[in-house]
């Protein structure tokens, strides 16, 4: 198998009788990476956006000319905005091109991309570029520059990972190199600006001083890394940089000057405000009341087949929120009208209103669903969240991802899929709101995955997020994509706002913004001022980003059919700021850059240019089949998550067995791309191994834990009756004569008895239960703590356990 490696890939190939140069195509050809001698990378980071320029040079080692095709991955949230390669022979540069008039075209050269895309091991979205012949001893100078939105850690430092192209000494695949040795030089400088200023930069690599250019600390610069490396290529971890600000807040701003050279009022011509928002959120105490909508959309599939996840997910939700369930291969009209408090009678009437098999009409209704939900109102300050279930691809697709683009502010969806055709759908959804996509097998693992979700889901969320500004008169701003209604815990939110008009007031040189937001009830308020006025290197790094923003804005109303209106202004965005977009393509522009001499008659004639192959590329990876309509246009960075989770969740549910084997092994083999490392999608290795085989190998304690759950009420109690008993596997009245004269109530000596034996089976049900058995010990603990102490003895007696009193609080 070949296996993928990043960066300049050549293909050697031989002369033909006329001395001219044999262009063969690369279909069954082994592919190599060309060796690289120097990287020189610049990187700017502002707060938590990225811009990175670098120039690589590659040298053609070999001892015949090659074929070469440059590759970069796309990770999620970057986007290329300028490439070009030159060599002694010629320069290539990317254009951006409208896809509809597509006044250039390549004419050969796509077998290559084809073969790339098709024999790659590792799957995402990689840009590639075609340039040509290398022949012996020659080199070849890319110049890339890209914008990346950098993730923001739980104690606030921006986390930069520099691309396993661009470091090719700890990422780079080059095992299957022709070279035993890498010999190369690496020379990463930084500057850093933030208003909060930059308090310290830490690194997995030996960092130069920080030299500060500003005496508040708000700009820094530095040459970090400087290295000429020699040597058998290592595996070790990838070049990473943390940098930290002062007074990690709910809100910062970071003000962008706009390109002077751009009309005013333009996207790149205006001044563009960086938000960041990450509300400091406590952890909940499990099992309490809690504040939410959630939202299931069941399809045929999961109404036949998974039942008893459906009656766990039923069962682990909290009192105090709302909820409602949509058949929608049945109907697009939800089991009630519009969400209902969480209750013991609404929970019993929605069960008996859930049909027990489907229809077999396909995911037909889906599209008609979501906008029924989306049209029924939401109760005040319960944020809503919808877990979708699809089995094969609905039709409309392109209308459901704009549909839920559309509203991606006011939800998040946890998104399951139970085959390939619907993998890219449903993660696609849920990178769109912010929410996790898994993979749902047809065996019982399905309810460890729902229920992961659900403990996502649960996490406690600030709600009723709003911005407001102060701006001198003759200035106004606007946020671009609009401001999300709720940030859960854990998430951070990057707002582009721009301002636009002229101050009449020239003196006013600040402008105020203020956040607020609810949490827990409470209204709470941050406000920041900014520099109205902003300085800055040019780079233009959050203008871009904002327009890669505007332009995944505009996607679903160029979709619903709006006219062309809204397609023009994303192609007119992409055109200017070198961001593409659906509307848009590369062509590679090939410029020779020798003369030609013709004698007859004696003349210099310009350069003549060619196309070549160019364009963003959809690995599928070796492992994997392709499950991805053409026609769906996803933005960078969701199909690298898609292909990332696909792989991994597919792995899991093979060969369960050889599990230990395989871990053992992926300690000595090399791990995936990092831009893989740091994606958010729902890791099988967390859904509790060893649990999920038990549940799969012990239908009877199975069948005996559904029971249970099916017996406990809504606030988490179990009443005392024969169906417990004999889940117990003990006799009625031995459980009612052993119930300690201390406890009035004789839900209070079931529940004790109900939590006692799912712990004495915990080994089974420790992942199934865990929200179960929260809801159970709070009620516990609101209604009798004296008691529970007595009642515990009681219970580890008569079942013959051991469960220790911390499991109640105690």
């Amino acid at each position: 198998m070949w296996h993928q490696s990043f960066g300049l890939l050549g293909k050697s190939y031989a002369h033909d009788t006329t001395g001219s140069f044999f262009l063969g195509k690369w279909l069954r050809v082994p592919l190599y990476p060309v060796s690289l001698c120097s990287a020189v990378v610049d990187v700017a980071i502002q707060d938590y956006v990225a811009d990175v320029a670098a120039e690589l040079i590659y040298q053609n080692k070999s001892q015949t000319s090659t074929e070469v095709l440059f590759v970069f991955p796309l990770g999620p949230h970057m986007a290329i905005y300028s490439f070009q390669a030159r060599s002694e022979d010629a320069k290539v540069h990317a254009v951006l091109q409208d896809e509809v008039q597509q006044p250039h075209e390549a004419t050969g050269g796509w077998e290559n991309l084809e073969y790339l895309r098709d024999q790659s091991e590792y799957p995402g979205e990689a840009f590639a570029c075609f340039l040509g012949t290398l022949s012996p001893g020659r080199e070849v100078v890319v110049t890339l520059r890209y914008v990346q939105e950098l993730p923001r850690e739980p104690d606030g430092a921006a986390r930069f990972v520099l691309s396993p192209t661009l470091n090719p000494y700890g990422t780079l695949y080059v095992w299957n190199c022709r070279t035993s040795k890498l010999h190369y030089s690496l020379l990463l400088t930084a500057s850093l600006q933030s208003p909060r200023g930059v308090v310290d930069v830490q690194a997995n690599f030996a960092l130069t001083p920080l030299i500060y250019t500003a005496q508040d600390h708000s700009t820094a610069q530095a040459p970090l890394l400087q290295v000429s490396l020699a040597g058998s290529p290592q595996c070790h971890h990838d070049l990473e940089l943390l940098v930290y600000y002062g007074d990690p807040t709910a809100v910062s701003a970071v003000v962008e000057k706009g390109d002077p050279e751009a009309p005013p009022g333009s996207l790149l011509g205006d001044p563009m405000v960086l938000v960041t928002l990450a509300p400091s959120i406590p952890e909940a105490v499990p099992g309490q009341r809690q504040s939410g909508e959630f939202i299931f959309l069941l399809n045929t599939t999961f109404l036949e087949h998974a039942q008893d996840s459906l009656l766990f997910l039923l069962k682990s939700l909290p009192l105090g929120c709302y909820f409602n369930i949509y058949c929608y291969e049945e109907t697009s009209v939800g089991i009630y009208s519009q969400s209902v408090e969480y209750t013991q009678d609404n929970l019993t009437e929605a069960m008996r209103r859930i049909p027990s098999t489907g229809s077999s009409l396909g995911d037909s209704n889906l599209l008609e669903t979501l906008r029924s939900v989306y049209n029924t109102p939401r109760p005040h300050r319960h944020p809503r969240q919808l877990f979708i279930f699809m089995a094969g691809l609905p039709p409309d697709v392109e209308a459901i991802a704009a549909e839920v683009c559309r509203h991606r502010n006011s939800h998040r969806c946890f998104s399951f899929c139970f085959s390939e055709d619907s993998a890219a759908l449903a993660m696609a959804l849920a990178k769109e709101t912010g929410g996790e996509a898994a993979y749902v097998s047809s065996d019982n693992r399905r309810s460890f995955v729902v229920l992961k979700c659900l403990k996502q889901a649960l996490k406690p969320a600030a709600e009723g997020v709003s911005l407001s500004w102060t701006l001198p008169r003759g200035l106004e701003v606007e946020v671009l994509g609009g401001t999300p209604q709720s940030i859960f815990q854990g998430q951070h939110n990057l707002l582009y706002a721009q301002i636009h008009g002229q101050a009449q007031d020239t003196t006013v040189a600040k402008g105020v913004m203020t956040l607020q937001y609810s949490l827990d009830g409470q209204d709470v308020t941050y406000t920041i001022e900014f520099p109205l006025c902003p300085q800055g290197d040019g780079r233009l790094a959050g203008h871009r980003l904002a327009a890669r923003c505007l332009m995944k804005r505009l996607l679903p109303e160029s979709v619903s059919g709006s006219g062309e209106e809204p397609r023009h202004r994303a192609v007119e965005i992409s055109l200017t700021s070198g961001i593409i977009c659906p509307f848009t393509s590369y062509v590679g522009v090939r410029t020779p850059q020798r003369v030609t001499w013709y004698q007859r008659p004696l003349a210099l004639l310009p350069p003549r240019q060619s196309l070549i192959p160019c364009q963003i590329v959809e690995l599928r990876g070796s492992r994997i089949s392709s499950c991805y309509p053409k026609s769906i246009w996803v933005p960078p960075g969701w199909l690298t998550a898609v292909r990332a989770s696909w792989l991994a969740l597919r792995q899991l549910t093979h060969d369960i067995a050889a599990l230990p084997q395989r871990r053992a092994c992926s300690k000595a083999c090399k791990p995936p791309p990092p831009l893989f490392s740091s994606l958010k999608y729902v890791d099988p290795m967390e859904f509790g191994l060893c649990s999920s085989t038990l549940w799969r190998w012990c239908p009877e304690a199975a069948a005996k834990c559904q029971e249970l759950v099916a017996l406990q009420n809504a606030d988490g109690s179990w009443a005392l009756s024969s169906g417990l008993a004999s889940v117990l596997e003990v006799d009625e009245d031995e459980i009612k004569g052993k119930m300690p004269d201390e406890v009035m109530e004789p839900s209070i000596w079931a529940t004790v008895m109900a939590v006692t034996w799912l712990h004495r089976h915990d080994e089974y049900y420790q992942d199934l239960c865990e929200l179960l058995e929260a809801k159970a010990v709070t009620w516990l603990c609101s209604q009798a703590v004296s008691q529970l102490d007595k009642c515990l003895e009681t219970a580890n007696t008569l079942l013959g356990s051991s469960v220790k009193p911390s499991v109640f609080r105690l």
